[in-house]
């Protein structure tokens, strides 16, 4: 097969889909890569380090999506280059169709079979291709969030951590999964007073099996979130409904009782995001003010740290494009239940049932489409 890896062009995004040691292993089960020019060049790794491995430089996106079976991405593709993606040709990146209209009728428009990253499942029901982004996202938004605390940021002119004989600020993290337990990792290493909002009390019982003492755990439906959430001084939204739009679960109200200068960081925003009055910002300008709170709501932090995420998602998303290459995509997504969950847009049918609902469009079962 063809895999193509164009560089990225959303804004301030600096991630790349393949690293040189990702196409020296699809070489080596027979394949050719295809990537372009100064591609990875952001995330440091250079034009000869692909040749090295096995890669041909092509000089622009254009070539790529012109000889490619397959497109190898990290973010959504952008309207120029959906308009260059190709009947049966296969796509594969994070999607978040839920949350993007236009995508989502140009994907059905293209007839290509589209497989996104972030509704790939595992026997557990967990997203292992969506996990190593969140969780540098959620060690990120602490890292972030406490940047915005410093006055100069427009935030409380607070310290996270606190001081000799001063206490630490205090953090709620809402949604207590990959993003949540990353998020919790950095604020309790900074001796921030952190508490972690569920629903499920198992997950918050592991939760306290990890940290012990220095998390406090809330069950959502046994709390009074709008007082907790007048009491943070960092607020982390990283709820999530995989492939829907995340639910608002601070409401303007809510953002009107926060203490001046306190901060929120949604990092629910490439699904919606799940504060009220949040709206995607870039890295280039990462806040704006609502009420005196300070929000931050990148939509790809993690292509804020290029290098580190870009090796973290090859990890994650190498050995399912291997199958892929290898079985092409109808014998590698029937025989894997898991990946086929992956498959969003199929040939002009929807076939992830939360964007079909969200859109209204007809669900057609992924099993049943792939057979055709």
């Amino acid at each position: 097969m063809k895999i193509g890896v164009p560089k990225e062009i959303k804004p301030q995004e600096n991630r790349i889909g393949l690293t040189p040691e990702s196409v020296k292993i699809l070489v080596s089960e027979g394949h050719e890569v295809i990537v372009e020019n100064n591609g990875g060049f952001e995330a440091g790794f250079e034009n000869d380090q692909y040749t090295n491995a096995g890669a041909k430089i092509a000089s622009t996106a254009a070539d790529i999506f012109n000889d490619a079976d397959i497109i190898v991405k990290v973010k959504e593709p952008q309207k120029v280059e959906v308009d260059m993606i190709r009947e049966n040709q296969i796509v594969y990146t994070y999607l978040h169709l839920a949350a993007a209209k236009e995508l989502t009728e140009g994907l059905i428009k293209s007839k290509s079979v589209n497989i996104a990253y972030e509704t790939v499942t595992d026997d557990s029901g967990r997203l292992p291709l969506l996990a190593p982004m969140s969780a540098v996202a959620g060690r990120m938004s602490v890292q972030a969030g406490a940047h915005c605390l410093e006055k100069n940021q427009k935030g409380r002119g607070l310290l996270l951590g606190g001081a000799p004989g001063v206490t630490g600020g205090t953090v709620v993290i809402l949604g207590g999964g990959v993003v949540g337990e990353n998020a919790a990792v950095i604020a309790t290493g900074m001796q921030a007073k952190v508490h972690i909002v569920d629903k499920s009390e198992a997950r918050l019982k592991q939760l306290v099996e990890m940290f012990g003492d220095k998390i406090i755990p809330e069950q959502s439906d046994k709390i009074d979130l709008p007082k907790l959430v007048s009491e943070a001084d960092l607020l982390v939204g990283g709820v999530l409904i995989p492939g829907a739009e995340a639910p608002k679960l601070v409401t303007k109200d809510m953002i009107k009782s926060m203490k001046r200068g306190s901060v929120i960081v949604d990092v629910a925003i490439d699904q919606g995001g799940c504060v009220e009055t949040s709206k995607p910002t870039t890295h280039s300008e990462p806040t704006y003010i609502v009420d005196d709170v300070v929000h931050y709501c990148v939509a790809n932090m993690p292509g804020g740290v290029p290098r580190t995420s870009t090796l973290a998602l090859n990890n994650a998303t190498l050995p399912y494009l291997v199958k892929l290459a290898n079985n092409g995509y109808q014998k590698a997504l029937s025989e894997d239940k898991n990946f086929l969950a992956g498959l969003n847009v199929h040939k002009g049918m929807v076939t992830y049932k939360a964007v079909a609902d969200v859109f209204g469009h007809n669900f057609v079962d992924p099993g049943e489409a792939v057979k055709h």
